[in-house]
């Protein structure tokens, strides 16, 4: 026979119980429950009933009580409590004690006060198409909890992915010079503010607080050229501040001297000005004499001639007549021509000592009157 056959007496494989019996008794069953509970909690069982019965509405209390007790949490004042009631979002809870309701809603805190840092390296191409290893890192905040938690899958990755995209549009813009030897707090600030403006489209509730950038490194592979082309620079840099330089000592000079010559000029010009018009008023003095005694005047004109030329020669023709004519030169001249010459010699000899405006042109002068005087 069979397992699930009906066996003699047409009992059931399942039950145990013939087909005749009728359906099971629920008091029964309700009764044998209630004496294994009061067995269980001190009491004793049996169809009896001798024992204490059980109180269903302590345990209840109780049940409720406890419920309610572990409903209670506290939210410091660095944190924000975001409450979802089935799944769905309900509230934001500040600092302080709060209670919510277990089994039905649940509590996320959140720290708003932690600062948090995500850092990056990557390779980056600058304007002039070189490669640059950069270095990032990010610190933040979390501003707004419930976008922190509900809007992003992964706000802490987004704002990674942002930065490094803000970055690499920065870096893109600029010459890999610029950005490696200055400019870096300008390039912070742009990286910061573009950001801030992306992760803001996203709604990940996050504020930044700083962006430092790591110091800037060439690919191993034109680290090099990239320090020859640094002293190059270096190089330009000093050059260019020795041509200042120069040109700051030289161009006042230059100014001086060509202010020096505009005024030397104007004085000439002066000179010469009064110069002619001292010897046309000297002339037109003359030809007035000239017109009223000719005669006298122009005996006059030569004798001042041959003064001024014999005043500037030491040599005397002495014309003699029936005779060769005879050249001498008086000693008196001789002795003050040497006179003077050892007196340029020593004047000479006190320039070299002495600053220019101290040396006396006076000798010269003095034969040059003695010579007069002996005319």
């Amino acid at each position: 026979m069979a397992w699930n056959e009906p066996g003699g007496g047409n009992r059931d494989p399942w039950g145990g119980r013939g087909g005749s019996e009728g359906p099971p008794d629920l008091d029964e069953m309700a009764r044998k429950m209630r004496e294994r509970v009061n067995s269980m909690f001190g009491g004793r069982g049996g169809k009896s009933g001798g024992g204490k019965p059980f109180s269903f509405g302590l345990i209840a209390i109780i049940a409720v009580v406890a419920w309610v007790l572990s409903g209670i949490y506290n939210v410091e004042p660095a944190e924000r409590g975001v409450v979802l009631r089935l799944g769905e979002f309900n509230k934001v809870t500040g600092p302080g004690p709060h209670w919510y309701m277990r089994g039905i809603e649940t509590v996320d805190v959140v720290d708003v006060d932690q600062l948090r840092t995500v850092s990056h390296r990557a390779k980056m191409l600058s304007k002039d198409e070189n490669i640059i290893q950069v270095g990032l890192a990010v610190q933040y905040q979390v501003k707004v909890a419930k976008e922190y938690l509900f809007r992003v899958r992964d706000p802490d990755f987004t704002l990674q992915e942002a930065a490094e995209s803000a970055l690499r549009e920065v870096i893109g813009a600029i010459p890999m010079d610029e950005f490696l030897t200055g400019g870096r707090a300008a390039i912070v600030q742009q990286t910061m503010e573009l950001t801030q403006s992306i992760i803001d489209k996203y709604s990940t509730g996050l504020i930044l607080t700083s962006v430092n950038l790591e110091d800037p490194q060439p690919p191993e592979e034109v680290q090099g050229a990239f320090e020859d082309a640094i002293k190059a620079r270096e190089d330009q840099v000093r050059y260019r501040n020795q041509a200042e330089a120069f040109a700051l000592d030289i161009l006042p000079k230059a100014r001086g001297d060509a202010i020096r010559m505009t005024e030397a000029a104007s004085a000439y010009r002066e000179q010469v000005i009064a110069q002619a018009e001292g010897e046309t008023s000297r002339f037109s003095q003359t030809l007035t004499e000239y017109e009223k005694a000719p005669e006298v005047t122009r005996k006059r004109l030569y004798l001042e001639t041959m003064e001024y030329v014999l005043a500037n020669n030491n040599k005397v023709i002495m014309q003699v007549e029936d005779g060769n004519n005879l050249m001498y030169i008086p000693l008196d001249k001789l002795m003050e021509r040497s006179a003077g010459s050892i007196r340029t010699d020593t004047d000479s000899v006190q320039i070299e000592s002495t600053p220019a405006t101290e040396v006396p042109a006076a000798p010269l002068r003095r034969g040059r009157s003695a010579e007069g005087g002996s005319r």
